[in-house]
């Protein structure tokens, strides 16, 4: 049934479209943190309401992803990846264009929507159009492209803010938008998938699920913990996640299979990640207010200074790659952990007031070569823990693990800075911060412990992934 239909496609347009939206997606994940302090001049707002113009891309996009992917194979990836942009670009107009916080952060949410139906079609559309004996080098380039977003991201809301307004980090994306649509049409060929069953009982659980628990964490600061809505929002945000997982367990044909985390490897990296992701979004999200607001940078100086920590990747993941082709992936990615959790740790050390630069920028480059170590092989070690015919699900699993770990590491952050500092001084601001930072240091400390939980090749229970199906994978396949 996966049979493309006949297009003026070629690799080379394919290659381009789907790394300018990938590009597109990534970005928006860590744009905003350096324009926060101006939303914040802009369109007022308190913590809570910087913390859903974050956490609501991010809900969005992580538990409709998976979902997105399945509606791409069931109706034509070509026609939805189309849907997905279109509805992205619009979404960014409306959050340039917001009159107020709350419509910034209702924009922000469809375009998670939209990046939730248009990034994981972005791999399926270029596996179609490039040769088998090519693909190596075209993930590579793909792969490239979403990193330079993610290293870019603060640098260029900080440039974009600075210069021109904080509305241009979102009117960006409206002239590259309107520019794929029509070359989407034309230059990409259509394919379907499997045409497996949709699983919206699966993804309205997850959704509500999420929601209810970031709305407590949230909420909780202001209303207090033990106030009707908060409770209200945490238990049934609980409830909801044990029926999702329930579902996972018992569902003809679930969104997210649970017997996949029985293996050591898929458990091992998804907890990483999620830890992962947690405390290292949590630290960017206060970090990138810390260094304008308290330590007095501009925009443009405070994306250049988290440089050595979002763009290390650049530099250090092909040898990172190399490391673990020789010895595994296990022993790179715990060792990324630590160093990253290091890197934290260090920052909470020598947060003050008046801090030099210098004294960061250790910090800085310590998190940044430990977050390279682990996004090098993370996605081998994903994609090694399974069988190849659940790649995709295990892909797309470990992408909105990733993302549900955004958004609940600035709402657990937030939640901590909140309690214990504030806004109100600069040295309130730092009181806040620090003990943020070390529940971000211990968080990411937990996903190196999980690491290490996986075997010691990354395989499945350290088998070659390309190795035959053993009887214990034919028994889980029976499930």
């Amino acid at each position: 049934m996966n049979q493309p239909a006949a297009r003026r496609g070629s690799a080379a347009w394919a290659l381009v479209i789907t790394s300018v939206a990938g590009f597109m997606a990534a970005l928006d994940n860590l744009v905003v943190t350096t324009a926060l302090p101006s939303i914040r001049e802009d369109l007022g707002g308190a913590l809570h309401d910087l913390e859903w113009t974050v956490s609501a891309y991010t809900l969005t996009f992580a538990v409709l992803l998976m979902f997105g992917a399945a509606l791409g194979d069931r109706f034509g990836r070509r026609r939805l990846f189309g849907i997905g942009l279109a509805v992205f670009t619009g979404a960014s107009a409306a959050a340039a264009l917001a009159p107020g916080i709350d419509a910034l952060i209702a924009a922000r949410a469809v375009q998670g929507v939209g990046a939730a139906i248009m990034m994981p079609l972005t791999l399926t559309l270029l596996t179609a159009a490039v040769p088998a004996a090519k693909r190596g080098m075209a993930f590579g380039i793909w792969g490239a492209v979403n990193g330079l977003a993610v290293a870019a991201g603060p640098l260029i809301g900080g440039t974009l803010t600075e210069h021109i307004s904080w509305q241009w980090i979102f009117w960006l994306n409206v002239p590259l938008g309107l520019a794929l649509l029509p070359l989407a049409r034309l230059r990409l060929s259509e394919s379907y998938g499997t045409g497996a069953r949709l699983d919206a009982v699966g993804t309205l659980l997850a959704s509500g699920g999420l929601f209810g628990i970031v709305y407590g964490l949230i909420r909780g600061p202001i209303d207090g913990w033990t106030s009707a809505t908060v409770l209200t929002g945490l238990l049934a945000g609980g409830a909801l996640l044990g029926a999702f997982v329930r579902h996972g367990i018992r569902g003809r044909a679930p969104m997210l299979p649970m017997r996949l985390f029985r293996d050591r490897a898929f458990s091992g990296i998804n907890a990483a990640s999620l830890l992962m992701f947690l405390g290292m979004f949590g630290s960017i999200f206060l970090l990138s207010q810390y260094m304008q607001g308290v330590l007095g940078y501009s925009p443009t100086e405070a994306g250049l200074r988290m440089l050595p920590w979002t763009g290390m990747p650049m530099l250090v993941a092909p040898l990172a790659g190399a490391l673990s082709d020789r010895i595994g992936g296990r022993p790179v990615v715990a060792t990324g952990l630590a160093l990253q959790a290091i890197g934290l740790a260090w920052f909470a050390v020598v947060v003050t007031p008046d801090v030099s630069y210098a004294a960061q920028l250790p910090a800085l480059i310590v998190s940044g070569v430990g977050m390279a170590l682990y996004f090098a092989p993370a996605a081998n070690l994903v994609m090694s823990s399974v069988r190849p015919s659940e790649q995709g699900i295990a892909s797309g699993a470990n992408n909105a693990l990733r993302e549900v770990g955004g958004a609940l590491g600035v709402a657990v952050m937030s939640s901590i800075f909140a309690a214990q500092g504030g806004y109100g001084s600069t040295q309130q601001f730092v009181n806040g911060l620090e003990p943020a930072l070390w529940v971000g240091a211990g968080m990411v400390a937990l996903g190196a412990a999980a690491a290490l939980v996986i075997p010691r090749r990354g395989g499945r229970s350290g088998a070659s992934p390309d190795a035959p199906e053993t009887r214990k994978d034919r028994r889980l396949a029976q499930v």
